[in-house]
């Protein structure tokens, strides 16, 4: 059974983007675009609530022309050879290869965990990882913890359900930046 794994990128203050939706201040050094990299490169498919695939499908089919960053370069392939899924009711078609879901999320994600293959990887999404996480569909989160202190913004689990969490592993990126990885703790 595939995993879905929710990787997300924050601050200290646990806010996923800063009080004017600002996404310019996440530390991406060598070694946590290795590992980023070496972890898109082993999952089958991205998923995407609408935000972040808005921004997604604005930025990276076109990156070539507006960045020269390392990290942007490397990834821009494998965004494009990926399979995309975007988590909306409100969208129909979204474009750049992917389908859209969520007439019914749960049923329609766990099919896909059903299937044979490797995980299944949410990029951000705040909004889509609480209602994965409430219908008790997320494997595993992998959040990032950024030197930075936002003030306000969006926070990173707006859901209004606990979840009681298990540490299974944690790892410093270039001396500046913490990966935090928890699974669902037994019970």
């Amino acid at each position: 059974m595939r995993r879905l794994v929710h990787w997300v990128h924050q601050s200290v203050d646990g806010f996923i983007e800063g009080p004017q939706g600002e996404f310019d201040w996440p530390a991406m050094g060598p070694e946590l675009s290795a590992y980023s990299l070496g972890l898109t490169e082993r999952v089958d498919a991205f998923l995407y609530g609408r935000r972040v695939w808005e921004l997604m499908a604005g930025y990276w089919p076109r990156v070539e022309s507006i960045s020269q960053h390392p990290h942007d370069l490397a990834f821009a392939p494998i965004w494009r050879r990926t399979p995309k899924v975007v988590v909306s009711r409100t969208l129909d078609a979204a474009g750049h290869g992917a389908r859209v879901i969520g007439r019914d999320l749960a049923a329609e994600v766990a099919a896909m965990k059903a299937e044979p293959g490797g995980d299944l990887l949410l990029t951000g999404g705040a909004g889509a990882g609480a209602a994965l996480a409430g219908l008790g569909l997320v494997d595993e989160w992998q959040v990032v913890v950024h030197p930075v202190v936002l003030g306000g913004g969006a926070p990173t689990f707006p859901g209004k359900d606990r979840a009681d969490l298990r540490l299974v592993g944690s790892r410093v990126f270039d001396g500046a930046s913490v990966l935090l990885r928890y699974e669902r703790a037994a019970g």
